[in-house]
């Protein structure tokens, strides 16, 4: 399940459904998923706290009930409710505390969805980063990792060298991940990234190569796919999923190119043409006549002669 913004268009029944349907096929081979838990039910407007808390508690017991893994997503409705650091620390203990076992916390940044901004109780990234520690310095066992989606490298590298024993990093950073997932000496981040969806086979065996102790080998098959990514992430960010699904249908993952809320149209003609060269370039496609097929197709829905 997406870990960013859920509430674009598909409602939590309908998000539920699938939690519950994916969950039941990862089983089924013998593998298991993480789920996004979230408020999103609550739709537009204001809420309380215990409004926002019950909402949590919701989705958290729905995933738990299915056998995934949770993943405490940001909350659109607690950034509007919440007054203070305070707020943010009671509710998260509360979550925390009720959790079966381990999750990993979510930071989404406004680049990403702008009714996050000022999460963790301050628009000052220095002292949110305070209280995001904080909820996992006082919660270690509850926390599997922390997902940062803030597209700053360096605030990433500072943030997981001050994590506690056993609590991963996972970079949600479209735009560094290569360095990111390398790491230094004092660490590395794991991969959590909607770009490794296009990417695919590429990006497992760029990680099949790190995984044998060779970080030049990984970076010289994942650098060249910064360019794409920055491409499809460009601001504003959070269309960045149109991209993703055109190329899940130019290379024939799907049969169409339509999206929930109609976000197929999110992006220009422009920008899903210069994916496609992007894409093309770096092998991405493994019918590649199939891909020139269907981009050529919505070339003539445009009325763009060839």
């Amino acid at each position: 399940m997406d870990t960013a913004q859920r509430g674009m268009g598909l409602d939590w029944a309908g998000a539920a459904e699938l939690i519950r349907r994916s969950a039941a096929e990862a089983k089924a081979v013998g593998g298991r998923i993480a789920c996004g838990v979230g408020t999103d039910q609550l739709g537009p407007g204001a809420h309380t706290l215990d409004e926002v808390r019950a909402a949590y508690e919701e989705q958290l017991a729905l995933v738990e009930e299915t056998g995934s893994q949770a993943i405490l997503m940001a909350s659109r409705a607690l950034a509007a409710a919440a007054t203070t650091p305070d707020d943010y620390l009671t509710l998260y203990a509360h979550l925390l505390r009720q959790s079966a076992e381990p999750v990993v916390l979510h930071w989404l940044g406004p680049m990403f969805d702008p009714a996050l901004d000022g999460y963790w109780g301050s628009a000052d990234l220095d002292a949110a980063t305070e209280t995001f520690l904080q909820v996992i310095s006082e919660h270690p066992d509850k926390v599997d990792g922390i997902k940062i989606s803030l597209l700053d490298a360096q605030r990433e590298i500072d943030l997981r060298r001050r994590l506690p024993k056993g609590v991963r990093c996972y970079t949600g950073d479209d735009f560094n991940y290569p360095e990111l997932i390398a790491g230094d000496d004092r660490g590395f981040s794991h991969a959590l990234l909607g770009i490794f969806d296009p990417l695919g086979p590429l990006a497992a065996e760029a990680v099949r190569i790190l995984d044998t102790g060779d970080p030049k080998g990984f970076r010289e098959l994942l650098d060249p796919t910064v360019e794409l990514s920055r491409h499809l992430f460009q601001t504003p960010t959070r269309f960045y999923k149109t991209g993703v699904v055109f190329l899940a249908w130019l290379a024939g993952h799907q049969d169409h190119f339509a999206m929930v809320g109609g976000l197929q149209s999110a992006r220009s003609l422009p920008h899903l043409a210069r994916a496609f060269e992007l894409a093309d370039g770096l092998g991405l496609f493994p019918d590649p006549a199939l891909a020139e097929t269907r981009m050529a197709s919505l070339l003539d829905v445009y009325g763009v002669s060839r």
